[in-house]
């Protein structure tokens, strides 16, 4: 006879499945990979997922559709960070969100390390002023390398590594999370000027975007995804093949672009159809079976 679950156990359920929610309605191609991973890390990861989601939304134009002006906007924003920062301490928010990122930081060694550049990010973006070049990197760092991060250390929870292999997978997953940052600053390029008033390329106009700014951009990506796909086969094994189809859905996406013109690029937001986002997460999985340990 199975034991009933504690109350505080039913309510880290009930905050996963909200999670998981949030995730379904927002990212097919996040679903796409992470049905790769085992239960028990596809529900962490989601759990992180979901957090940045919510904080995605209060600065990209949900909150502001509702009514908030720019000082609830950030008002907004601070509370989130402020109830995340109190959940990581105490393990319980009134947050369903919240509540389910911060069980999985707390198992995962997931601190105010990782969170406060995520939040100086999302900052940024309800800054009316244009970022500036040598900003470029510092928000990329809080937007997506934390992210990455934090998912290396959901991995690595129940498989410890040696100093020299966790700082060779921290650069693949800064790289990674890098290139699918630049990737979607790159299919975005269009609304996020006209639409947000955002240029995530400071160095170029994207009023004249060019055949060379688009090489440009994509050299550049394809160096992220060249340093993190080598540390693929040092993940364990149980993440290797939702990495390794979350890798190659974005080259794809950026051979997609490189294929694309410059001025249509700016104008259509390139996807990848959903059966060959299902042959992609084949082929990982395959071939991650084949890596390494």
């Amino acid at each position: 006879m199975s034991e009933e679950p504690s109350l505080l156990g039913r309510y880290d359920d009930a905050a996963e499945a909200s999670a998981a929610v949030v995730i379904g309605r927002y990212s097919t191609s996040f679903g796409a990979a992470a049905r790769l991973l085992d239960a028990t890390s596809r529900r962490r990861i989601r759990s992180i997922y979901a957090l940045v989601r919510v904080a995605d939304e209060i600065v990209d134009g949900t909150a502001r559709e509702a009514g908030l002006d720019d000082a609830e906007l950030r008002r907004v924003l601070d509370d989130l960070e402020a109830e995340t920062e109190s959940a990581l301490r105490r393990g319980y928010s009134a947050n369903l969100v919240v509540h389910a990122f911060a069980k999985t930081a707390r198992d995962a060694g997931i601190d105010e390390r990782l969170t406060r550049p995520f939040f100086a990010s999302m900052r940024r973006d309800l800054d009316p002023s244009p970022i500036a070049a040598d900003e470029v990197a510092a928000y990329i760092h809080g937007s997506a390398e934390v992210v990455g991060l934090m998912c290396l250390a959901v991995f690595l929870m129940d498989e410890p590594a040696d100093a020299a292999r966790r700082a060779r997978l921290e650069d693949g997953a800064e790289h990674l999370g890098a290139a699918f940052q630049k990737i979607n600053f790159l299919r975005d390029l269009g609304v996020d000027w006209h639409v947000l008033g955002r240029n995530y390329f400071p160095w170029l106009d994207p009023g004249a975007f060019t055949e060379a700014d688009k090489a440009s951009i994509l050299d550049d990506i394809d160096h992220d995804l060249e340093i993190a796909g080598r540390s693929i086969r040092e993940l364990p094994r149980r993440a290797r093949a939702a990495v390794s189809a979350a890798h190659g859905l974005f080259s794809k996406l950026a051979a997609r672009c490189r294929e694309t013109p410059a001025d249509r690029l700016i104008a259509t937001r390139i996807r990848v159809p959903d059966g060959e986002k299902l042959a992609i997460a084949v082929r990982s999985a395959i071939a991650a079976g084949g890596l390494g340990r």
